[in-house]
């Protein structure tokens, strides 16, 4: 029996017709479940079994035209028709059950395949939309350092880099993090995780606080080292809300939750400024600034603290001026007064060495955050030239008089660390050798008491000996004396 390839009304009118197969209800079944659970289209499930029954008759008749055959799946029914058509237009039905085993298996292959191409579209569909948002999952197990996290029904991948340093997880710990990137892998869709990046921090503020949430309060700047310390500068909209109180919240309620969820990392909430020489002495407390000198030019800041706050606002480890750097955005050095006024004095007395530089030059080198030779040096001709007004051949001449002094004053200094250093060494070897030898008295003292009382036993023995040795010869000296007057006595 014969069809045009239009007329597919004709194959559910047809009785009897051996090419149609209904599907088993449960099938039918197996396919709404799937479109449900995997969240993809059911038609679009249909259209892979179509493709499948395609490909099934295309082995079987070792035929490589893509247009040689069609499929017709009933939506309600599971009605499934196929059929071929011919060169001339007409169209033949396909009994399926002639197709065989090997068609079948291929059918069935073609099948898995879609559906796993369907899902992982749809799976990179729906997490695309939710990057940067903040999910919970369950962790699954390491591998190779990375952590996979089962969330919703798609497998997150956390790798090193995206983990707070020294936290670790155990199969089936509650595990929040933010979706940082989805991307397609292969055959498959890696959705990345991050507990480390800056754009977790944004989101807990926002699910802690309902201003940040509210867009009442913005998160201006942030720098963070994850599993150390965040620095994050607040600003608020609203004249009648308090920005950095309305973060921490009554009695730091809301900064403590922050905080218990990324496993104790310290958060410094630090008040915005338009005006960068407050903001980066806000950025470096809870230190006391004194001064800060800024370089446009160079993007550099100069702090000047007293001497009490210098290891204060460095940080352990350089930590406090390291995040402020990168927070305010400008490179910042700690200077003490004395090591301030030390570098302007240089660079005034090297300057004035130098005939037609008025002190006006000066101010105006000053001003633009010149306080050293090295700055001059840096800074370049250009700016001499055009903002602090010298002329081309005395920007050369004092560039070159301070590249001089520069290297002096950077000699002076190396033979000055080199110094520091060596008497460091030698006070601690000297430490060293005091500890030694206190250890070895104390170690003396415990061990010689045992000693002091066997040398006291030994001489008790010896004086008693003596005295035994010397009462045996004075009872000797008794009787000899005894016998001879004894015997002078018979003779008288």
């Amino acid at each position: 029996m014969f069809f045009t390839p239009f007329d597919r009304t004709a194959f559910h009118d047809t009785q009897g017709f051996k090419g149609d197969l209904e599907m088993n209800p449960e099938t039918i079944r197996f396919i709404d479940a799937i479109a449900r659970e995997r969240n993809v289209d059911r038609d679009l499930l249909l259209q892979d079994l179509e493709q499948a029954m395609i490909s099934a008759a295309r082995k079987h008749f070792n035929s490589l035209d893509t247009e040689e055959f069609a499929c017709k799946i009933d939506p309600v029914s599971g009605q499934i028709t196929l059929w071929q058509i011919h060169e001339d237009g007409s169209s033949e039905v396909i009994p399926l059950e002639s197709l065989g085993r090997i068609p079948a298996q291929t059918a069935k292959q073609v099948m898995i395949q879609r559906f796993r191409d369907n899902e992982r579209a749809s799976i990179l569909d729906e997490f695309g939309k939710r990057l940067g948002e903040i999910v919970t999952g369950v962790a699954h197990r390491y591998e190779g350092g990375a952590l996979i996290v089962q969330i919703d029904r798609a497998e997150g991948f956390m790798p090193r880099s995206h983990q707070i340093p020294g936290e670790q997880f155990h199969q089936g710990d509650r595990v929040r993090c933010v979706i940082h990137e989805v991307r397609e892998d292969g055959n498959r869709a890696k959705i990345v995780l991050s507990r480390s990046h800056e754009d977790y921090i944004r989101r807990l503020f926002e699910a802690e606080v309902p201003e940040v949430a509210e867009h009442v309060i913005e998160l201006k700047a942030m720098a963070r080292e994850a599993g150390f310390r965040t620095k994050v500068a607040v600003a608020s909209i609203d004249s009648k809300v308090d920005a950095v109180g309305a973060c921490v919240g009554v009695r730091g309620s809301r900064i403590r939750n922050i905080v218990d969820e990324l496993g104790g990392e310290k958060i410094d909430i630090v008040r915005w400024n338009e005006s960068s020489q407050v903001l980066i002495g806000n950025a470096l407390k809870p230190a006391e600034v004194n001064e800060v000198s800024l370089c446009f030019e160079l993007g550099r800041a100069t702090i000047i603290v007293r001497e009490d706050q210098l290891s204060l606002a460095i940080g352990r480890r350089g930590q406090n001026v390291r995040l402020a750097a990168r927070l305010t955005g400008w490179d910042i050095d700690i200077l003490t007064p004395e090591e301030f006024a030390k570098g302007l004095e240089t660079l005034e007395s090297t300057i004035k060495t130098i005939e037609d530089v008025a002190d006006t030059m000066l101010d105006r080198m000053g001003a633009l955050g010149m306080i050293s030779v090295f700055d001059v040096q840096d800074v370049g001709q250009a700016t001499l030239v055009n903002d602090v007004g010298m002329s081309e051949e005395l920007s050369e001449l004092v560039l070159s008089t301070c590249a001089k002094k520069a290297k002096i004053v950077e000699e002076q200094q190396r033979i000055e660390k080199e110094e520091e250093e060596r008497r460091k060494a030698e006070a601690d070897a000297v430490a060293i050798e005091v500890a030694g030898v206190e250890g070895e008295s104390a170690a003396a003292s415990i061990l010689g008491e045992a000693p002091a009382i066997v040398d006291a036993s030994e001489s008790m023995q010896e004086e008693a000996q003596a005295e035994t040795a010397a009462a045996s010869i004075l009872d000797g000296n008794s009787e000899e004396s005894s016998e001879k007057s004894g015997g002078e006595d018979m003779q008288g």
